[in-house]
């Protein structure tokens, strides 16, 4: 079996933040609000909120211990934060090094001031490292770009068209950027970011798409189009669809149920694998959207859909979320059956749906329950499953 991959995020929060200043503020930007939520809760928990990060690991300045205590971050993936250095450059490898218990495969290097990450940036650079040693997100620059060394006098204009401007996450696979932060640690010189070090070093270091939207908080103004960013990002309204499915028992030796397969005397009869959980999730997801039910997507005449795996559905529901601008909030279920037993399974089918919807499994619920011996689920004739889906989608009014 092959092993996970693992990836690890540092997030450099390591600065005074002292040019983003303004009105008397006293408090590093990074732990400045934006739009009621300090800047350095909006990027650690944009990380968290990628399936695939396995790890957190703040950097932060020796002075700020109580300002990142005051965050009140909380999260079995997120690290403990571990002290910086003088510099951008020596804070990333006191992270790097913080890093060496659980050595990741891969290694994002975040900067605290950039709390608009996208998981589509962020999977661009992630794809990027598995043919390259390095990968960082970058816009095309669209302004005329001028070279004065001197800063008065022009002397040259630069050719726009292979100009990029970098973003982060950058991305690296750990063991060579680590080894090369060790060997640029030695060097008189200061590099401006982790890619300048990956290529000094001779590592491959490939451009990924970045988005214009991942602003760097650096001057008092930033603030205040980061406000109007998230402001605009506001007109969205929550919608709540609910779904119902049941399906009776047949001969059988194990049934689905929230994508996991169960062994159990009988199986869930139905067209597709029966699994009542995803089937009521789906519809939940379709209610929210106004998108009808899973025959209407996927209808039981359809040969094609004859013993699908449940999670196919899903997976389209949550897509067409994905593609109205949307995202999922949170999903909830309630499985009722006097057997099999559930709960041992639980972990596994809330990280099979949320990998499914792309979101964290802290936004997934499965409960379960049993009828009391009452009914044909307490005659064990078959399985019930109710769900609620809570999404935020666009405004069209």
């Amino acid at each position: 079996m092959t092993r996970a991959r693992s990836i690890a995020a540092i997030v450099v929060a390591a600065g005074k933040g002292e040019r983003a200043s303004a009105n008397g503020e006293s408090l590093p930007k990074q732990y400045r609000s934006v739009h009621g939520i300090p800047v350095l809760t909006r990027t650690i928990k944009a990380l968290l909120a990628l399936p695939d990060v396995t790890f957190v690991q703040p950097v932060i300045h020796p002075d700020h211990a109580d300002l990142y205590a005051g965050l009140g971050l909380d999260d079995e993936r997120l690290l403990p934060p571990v002290m910086g250095g003088a510099t951008r450059q020596s804070s990333v490898l006191e992270g790097l090094k913080a890093l060496g218990r659980q050595r990741p495969d891969y290694v994002l290097i975040q900067d605290a001031a950039r709390p608009f990450i996208g998981a589509e940036l962020v999977a661009g650079v992630v794809a990027g490292l598995a043919d390259h040693e390095g990968a960082l997100p970058a816009v095309p620059v669209t302004d005329t770009i001028k070279r004065a060394p001197d800063g008065v006098n022009i002397v040259a204009t630069e050719d726009r068209r292979v100009l990029f401007a970098a973003q982060t996450p950058q991305g690296f696979r750990y063991p060579q950027i680590f080894s090369a932060h060790m060997r640029a640690s030695t060097l008189p010189r200061e590099f401006t970011d982790d890619a300048a070090i990956a290529e000094w070093a001779g590592l491959r270091v490939a451009l990924t798409p970045g988005n214009t939207s991942n602003i760097k908080i650096t001057h008092p103004e930033d603030f205040a189009r980061a406000e109007r960013m998230i402001a605009g990002a506001q007109s969205m309204e929550t919608r709540v669809g609910t779904g119902f499915d049941v399906h009776e028992f047949e001969p059988g030796d194990a049934v689905w149920l929230g994508g996991v397969r169960i062994p159990h005397t009988a199986k869930l009869k139905g067209h597709s694998d029966a699994d009542v959980a995803l089937h009521a999730l789906t519809d939940a997801i379709y209610g929210a959207l106004g998108e009808g039910d899973i025959g209407t997507h996927f209808p039981p005449s359809d040969p094609q859909w004859k013993g699908a795996a449940s999670v196919i559905f899903l997976e389209h529901a949550a897509k067409l979320v994905a593609e109205r601008g949307g995202r999922i909030v949170n999903l909830d279920a309630t499985i009722v059956a006097e057997s099999p037993k559930i709960a041992a399974h639980v972990p596994a089918m809330r990280q099979v749906i949320a990998t499914a919807c792309a979101i964290t499994p802290s936004r997934v619920t499965i409960k379960a329950t049993t009828s009391e011996r009452l009914g044909f689920t307490g005659r064990e004739e078959g399985i019930v499953a109710m769900a609620s889906a809570s999404i935020e989608l666009p405004r069209v009014d």
